[in-house]
């Protein structure tokens, strides 16, 4: 299968930056614009025969829900960072270190379960594990059924929907290159 992921992540970095006061206005409007956009596409997206899996990233980051679903299938996710879409305005916050005690948290509780590629930064690695307000939607989907996937999430205005890795044989763990 392949892995699809709908929103960009970053909302907890900016919640903190704001709680910090170090959001741009633009940021905030990112922040705002991302929260609110219900996942009500969930819906269609699982009516699709191709969609294996589905489900939301919140608390626990895109990490944590993915290595669930991994325990669930008996199978390894491999993703690509590069791949993974991210809120314009978080990546400079990120790269400062800026982020929720629960990026910590979450690390702490699932690290021994992740493979992180050498060259992977830290404030990567700690984007990964960001807790979500009303993050973005995680799906597991049969190759043949990708483009129909991506075409649902377009014509919901779901803009940054993006394929991120692959589902493949192996122990239930994450691989991040």
């Amino acid at each position: 299968d392949v892995l699809i992921l709908g929103k960009g992540l970053g909302v907890g970095v900016l919640a903190q930056a704001l709680k910090k006061g170090v959001l741009s206005d633009a940021g905030y409007a990112q922040m705002i614009a991302s929260t609110t956009q219900l996942n009500t596409v969930g819906t269609a997206l699982a009516a699709i025969d191709g969609v294996h899996a589905l489900a939301d990233v919140t608390g626990f980051g895109l990490l944590g829900h993915l290595l669930e679903m991994c325990r669930g299938s008996n199978l390894r996710a491999e993703i690509n960072f590069a791949q993974v879409p991210v809120l314009s305005e978080v990546l400079p916050l990120a790269r400062q270190g800026y982020g929720p005690g629960a990026i910590d948290r979450n690390l702490a509780s699932y690290a021994d379960s992740v493979d992180f590629s050498a060259g992977l930064e830290t404030w990567q690695q700690r984007l990964l594990a960001d807790a979500q307000t009303s993050g973005g939607l995680l799906l597991s989907v049969a190759k043949d059924s990708v483009d129909e996937v991506l075409a649902v999430f377009k014509q919901n205005q779901f803009v940054q929907a993006a394929v991120i890795g692959a589902m493949i044989s192996g122990e239930s763990r994450v691989a991040v290159t």
